[in-house]
Parts: C-alpha cells; sequence; structure tokens
C-alpha cells in the first residue's frame, strides 16, 4: 500500500483517493475533431519518471490535488490543493 499526503487530511491510503488523469493536459475547444478528442480522452503519456497527476480523495475530504510523484520509485515529492 502507497501512502499519499492528503494537503487536508495529512498522509491516506492510496485506495482513499481516485486517478484524475495528467495534470496540465489541456482539454481541446467545443469545435474539436473526434480523433482530437479521442487523442484527449484515451492516449496517455505513461512515461517512466516523475510526474504531475490529479487524484481526488474520494473517501476523505472530497477535494482534488495533484500529486508529483516519481512513476519507477512511487516516491511522492510534493503535494498541492487545486481549490485554494
Amino acid at each position: 500500500m502507497q501512502k499519499f499526503p492528503c494537503p487536508f487530511c495529512g498522509p491516506r491510503a492510496d485506495r482513499e483517493f481516485r486517478y484524475g488523469g495528467d495534470a496540465g493536459k489541456l482539454r481541446p475547444p467545443r469545435d474539436c475533431t473526434d480523433a482530437e478528442w479521442a487523442r484527449y480522452r484515451y492516449q496517455r503519456a505513461n512515461g517512466k519518471g516523475v510526474t504531475h497527476e490529479l487524484w481526488l480523495h474520494a473517501d476523505g475530504c472530497g477535494r482534488w490535488i495533484e500529486i508529483q510523484r516519481d512513476t519507477m520509485t512511487h516516491e511522492v515529492f510534493a503535494t498541492r490543493s487545486l481549490v485554494p
């Protein structure tokens, strides 16, 4: 089990969180093509190393947070709230 540090609730088990996608990935405009929409929805970089991800603390405070972590070692470097 991995622990994620929630800025509001403190360290919590990863099972309390739901993955929300890559942080910083921009949604395409409303008039985008089907191919652009499919690329946005289903294609992921899935790179090794440090990533910025969005996580919902679903079984806790219910807030969205951004987590910077290493996908190889699962080490968490930083977390921040998306709502002030």
